[in-house]
């Protein structure tokens, strides 16, 4: 975008994996959190080669301002096929903001067990933080104006694609 031109979403991606690799085992459960964290979970789980099926969380029941925002309109089922109770797990997001998605993501995450450790990946990190919550893997930290947001898209390829909203533009997750 001229004159805020946003990191390539793949280049992020490819940065997340090299941070990533030397530190995840193959039994690691990669959870995404739908839809752009799925996004980048699938993704990180191929390049990764682990064993562990991928799961998906859908954290619009556990969000701290569900009586506000309602009920998103794409609501999706949350699927953990794996032993969440004394394993090593990975949350994965596409956008970090204040980070009250990734509290209501484990909040969800306990109910399915209590794993041995869950550590954060989002590929970009925008600050803004509300809750005391840090990625341990991130593809880039950006900064944004007042009002603005970034998003992750998909093309039909599967290419990822960051786009930035101003302030007219509905805000992102």
């Amino acid at each position: 975008m001229p004159g805020n031109p946003l990191p390539d979403a793949e280049q992020l991606l490819k940065a997340l994996i090299e941070q990533m690799r030397p530190t995840v085992g193959v039994e690691t459960g990669l959870i995404g959190i739908h839809t752009g964290g799925v996004w980048v979970a699938e993704r990180l789980h191929q390049a990764l080669r682990l064993r562990a099926p991928l799961a998906t969380l859908d954290v619009s029941f556990y969000r701290d301002d569900y009586q506000s925002r309602g009920l998103h309109r794409d609501v999706r089922r949350s699927e953990i096929p794996f032993e969440v109770e004394g394993r090593d797990l990975v949350l994965v997001d596409d956008v970090l903001y204040t980070g009250r998605t990734i509290r209501a993501a484990l909040n969800e995450l306990f109910d399915y067990g209590r794993p041995a450790s869950v550590r954060l990946a989002a590929l970009v990190d925008r600050g803004g933080r509300e809750l005391p919550i840090a990625a341990q893997f991130t593809g880039a930290r950006i900064g944004l104006e007042p009002g603005q947001s970034v998003e992750l898209q998909r093309e039909a390829g599967g290419r990822l694609n960051l786009v930035l909203h101003g302030n007219g533009d509905p805000p992102c997750g």
